[in-house]
């Protein structure tokens, strides 16, 4: 046998080595403790909904998924972590409409189609814009008579200084031609109590975290910002109504994995949230927070949507007059 045949043959021996191994590796996965991280503070929409998906998963999975909250520049702690985890299929991404934002992009360096391997949706929902009971307004028109009378009175708490929270905010800002300071955290949950507490009279937040202080007038809904009312706060009027026409914005939350995680476990993450994501009490649970339990037909899908969103943003923004520093 030429030496030439002999090294072709032992590099082929290699390949086929590794290819069993890495077979048998994923048909053993879950083998220990998966990791869900959340780039946001605990109490938003992105925590909520997936501390409810890890328990869930973790009983159809026979292992524990456990949180880990890594907030910190405007989400991009967290999924920079994510994005350079071993892809194991160990660890996980809560991964939102904020990731595809183009300063959210162009600030983590990371391209989001190809620093990660999507999964699937898990919900989708609409924002609300909440004020502290003692605000003398009613309605949105009330709050932007406020905001021309004195352009430093108020103040707007968002979970971050990207995604459709802020774009709803500045578009209201500009067209309106008003001043609404934004005051952005590491989530939506710090942002809440923030607004609960009167240190920020406005909060333009995901329905989640807020709904129960709404219905119990901690919080007063001013605006909710899909494209029609909500059936959890019928009485509330949309953004549209209130004299913006044509105004939405949407909330969706899903899951990721770092890129060249096994497609054996993605299938299986897919296969098992989908079913999850089809249980009457999982349903009843993510509605009561203000989401719609939704999920991708299959990770390529995911994959299409985050795509198209990516392509969106830019045009939405110019749309809206809304520049970006």
């Amino acid at each position: 046998m030429s030496p030439i045949l002999r090294e072709l043959l032992r590099s082929a021996l290699a390949i086929l080595l590794a290819l069993c191994a890495f077979s048998v590796a994923a048909q053993a996965w879950p083998s220990r403790t998966i990791r869900l991280i959340v780039p946001q503070a605990p109490g938003g929409a992105n925590d909520v909904v997936s501390r409810l998906m890890a328990v869930s998963l973790g009983a159809a999975l026979k292992q524990t998924v456990i949180i880990e909250n890594r907030p910190g520049a405007g989400a991009l702690l967290g999924t920079n972590i994510a994005a350079t985890a071993e892809p194991d299929g160990y660890t996980l991404l809560a991964f939102g409409d904020a990731n595809t934002f183009p300063s959210t992009i162009k600030l983590s360096q990371r391209d989001p189609l190809t620093s990660f391997t999507p999964i699937t949706l898990m919900g989708t929902g609409v924002h609300v814009l909440v004020a502290h009971p003692s605000l003398p307004a009613k309605n949105l028109g009330e709050v932007l008579a406020l905001a021309r009378q004195d352009p430093k009175a108020l103040s707007a708490a968002l979970p971050s200084l990207t995604g459709p929270q802020f774009v709803a905010l500045e578009t209201i800002k500009t067209r309106a031609g008003v001043q609404i300071a934004a005051i952005p955290y590491k989530g939506g949950g710090q942002a809440v109590q923030d607004v609960m507490s009167g240190q920020v009279k406005l909060g333009l937040l995901g329905m989640a975290p807020v709904l129960n202080h709404i219905r119990t007038g901690k919080l007063k809904a001013i605006a909710v910002t899909g494209r029609n009312r909500t059936a959890l706060l019928p009485d509330v009027p949309t953004v549209a109504e209130s004299g913006f026409p044509d105004f939405e914005t949407t909330q969706w939350l899903g899951l990721v994995a770092p890129a060249g995680t096994p497609q054996v476990v993605i299938a299986r993450l897919h296969r098992e949230i989908q079913n999850i994501a089809r249980e009457p009490a999982f349903v009843e649970k993510l509605g009561s927070f203000g989401l719609d339990s939704t999920t991708s037909a299959s990770p390529a899908e995911f994959g299409k949507m985050i795509r198209e969103e990516i392509e969106r943003w830019p045009v939405v923004l110019k749309a809206a007059g809304v520049t970006m520093e």
